[in-house]
């Protein structure tokens, strides 16, 4: 029998959301800063899962920026009625909470309907069994006797057909703890007797948990499960080798069984989350009219057995090696910020990045939900996401750098925070070179009384003179080693490097290391290229 093997749609896909048409199953995962956004995999047996679409894109307006990692598109929630998908999400780079539509999940998604009159973060939608639709939201909304509003859950009607809200909204929950940190994420589902909803409290982190209370009144005031949170690993503490699960979304099964899939996050060296926050399954099993989450055990574990009711279906694996002979990327390329300015080209073997003038390091500013769009906050970084601990990443680059250029490749952990390996300019000479770039934050971009401070250092340096140069960065873990040479089979150590300094405990594990090519002017904007034979990675 094959196995449910967690993560089951591991790096950095965190937020899953999921629905089932048929014998069919969806999911859709945030990519904050990414562009194009919103991942949407299709899988048949829960066991294996394609990557079919992008739901954001070019071709429907999405607007993001490279800031500092966390931003963007977060939390949507994809669901299915009378022939149409839907994805609910927040774009905290333009106008807020949105909607799109989609015939095929594969695409096209229909363009951006701005929810205005929809307040609040991690909006979901939910459709009842007599199709009628509600939103359920977030918001400090729970009188706690004292006239002081607290973070609680909303639900309300809602016109689907015209994109607005069809009554005010109602209070219907609170939290599983008093005074909990970021109640979010809520979901509702209808069923048997009775309405459940379900959301995260505890924050994303250590603390992230799944908690659930139900009613038989959709609105009513919901009474939570005393075994809540019914799923967590904070009491594990903070060296098991699953951490921060939550955020979690119930799927059935057409054979009467159920599933929920939350993110997690697997730690590296005891002590880092590189890989970001990644998809991760369980089963889930109804007793007394309550769900009981990975029965038995009461922890996620790192297999369980496939649903021996869905026919295996294999598909064909994310290729390892690209050489960049079409004129478009594959799914899983990504940008960080939307690419106003087209700086790169692919295909005839070659995949060539111009030199823009914004910097890989550019200073974090304090991030303000009603800024005007900024159309130049892109970096010219051409990335896939880490999926495994042990990985490395290979690609050959033709480049000949003039004043203060440099391409190369690049592992980023978030914006101001990341290890380049390439070729510039040095007193007048062509080099290689390894910079590490890491940031000193001092609360949120999005909070007051943010901020920061960054550090640059190179690592290792040596005189290169060809144009030509094959760069490798190996990772096992956080033992990071660094290779350069004329050739794929003439490849020699060039440094070592720790990966505890990019440890993403101290930016946060909202993202997961992303590597990928790039070049940069460096402030100056140039029409100088950095070409790329092929980009490998192995992982």
């Amino acid at each position: 029998m094959s196995k449910l093997k967690n993560p089951i749609i591991p790096g950095y896909y965190p937020d899953p959301s999921i629905c089932r048409v048929g014998d069919d199953f969806y999911l859709a995962c945030s990519s904050f800063e990414l562009f194009p956004g919103i991942p949407v995999f299709h899988s048949r047996d829960l066991v294996h899962w394609e990557q079919i679409s992008n739901a954001v894109t070019e071709e429907n307006d999405f607007h993001v920026e490279a800031s500092y990692g966390a931003n963007g598109v977060m939390a949507p929630t994809i669901r299915y009625c009378n022939g149409t998908f839907y994805i609910i999400n927040a774009n905290f780079c333009d106008k807020g909470n949105y909607i799109i539509t989609a015939k095929d999940p594969a695409g096209p998604w229909s363009e951006i309907h701005w929810l205005d009159d929809v307040p609040g973060i991690d909006a979901s939608i939910f459709f009842d069994n007599d199709g009628q639709c509600y939103i359920i939201g977030t918001g400090n909304v729970w009188d706690n006797g004292t006239g002081v509003k607290e973070r609680g859950i909303w639900l309300a009607k809602y016109d689907i057909e015209n994109y607005k809200m069809a009554s005010e909204p109602y209070t219907i929950w609170n939290s599983a703890l008093r005074g909990a940190a970021s109640p979010e994420a809520p979901h509702l589902y209808h069923i048997g007797d009775y309405y459940y909803l379900m959301i995260a409290e505890g924050g994303t982190e250590h603390y992230h948990s799944v908690t659930v209370a139900r009613s038989k009144e959709l609105f009513s005031f919901y009474e939570g499960n005393p075994a809540n949170p019914v799923l967590t690993h904070r009491h594990m503490g903070f060296r098991s080798p699953i951490i921060n699960i939550g955020h979690a979304d119930l799927i059935d099964l057409p054979d009467g069984s159920w599933y929920a899939v939350m993110l997690g996050s697997r730690l590296i060296d005891g002590e880092c989350k590189n890989l970001g926050r990644e998809t991760f399954i369980c089963p889930v099993i109804w007793e007394r009219d309550w769900p009981v989450f990975t029965p038995e055990t009461g922890k996620v574990e790192w297999e369980y057995d496939a649903p021996a009711s869905l026919p295996e279906t294999v598909y064909p694996p994310e290729a390892v090696r690209d050489e960049f002979d079409t004129p478009t990327l594959p799914l899983y390329w990504t940008f960080w910020g939307r690419p106003y300015d087209k700086y790169y080209s692919t295909g005839d073997g070659k995949l060539s990045i111009r030199c823009i003038s914004r910097t890989m390091t550019e200073e974090l500013k304090p991030v303000k939900m009603d800024a005007p769009k900024d159309c130049t906050a892109f970096n010219a970084f051409i990335a896939r996401r880490q999926r495994q601990i042990k990985a490395a990443a290979t690609s050959s680059l033709h480049f000949v750098p003039q004043n203060k250029e440099e391409a190369g490749i690049a592992v980023m952990q978030a914006f101001n925070h990341e290890l380049r390996l390439c070729l510039c300019q040095s007193e007048g000479k062509q080099v290689v070179r390894a910079i590490a770039s890491t940031s000193d934050l001092k609360g949120l971009p999005f909070l007051p009384g943010f901020e920061s401070s960054q550090n640059s250092c190179i690592v290792a340096e040596q005189e290169w003179a060809s144009a030509d140069i094959v760069l490798r960065i190996a990772m096992d873990g956080e033992d990071w080693k660094l290779f350069i040479g004329s050739s794929e089979d003439d490849l020699k150590e060039f440094c070592t490097f720790d990966g505890h300094i990019l440890n993403p405990e101290k930016v946060g594990c909202m993202t997961g290391t992303m590597i990928g090519m790039y070049a940069t002017g460096n402030g100056n904007d140039s029409q100088n290229k950095a070409e790329f034979s092929f980009f490998e990675l192995m992982q």
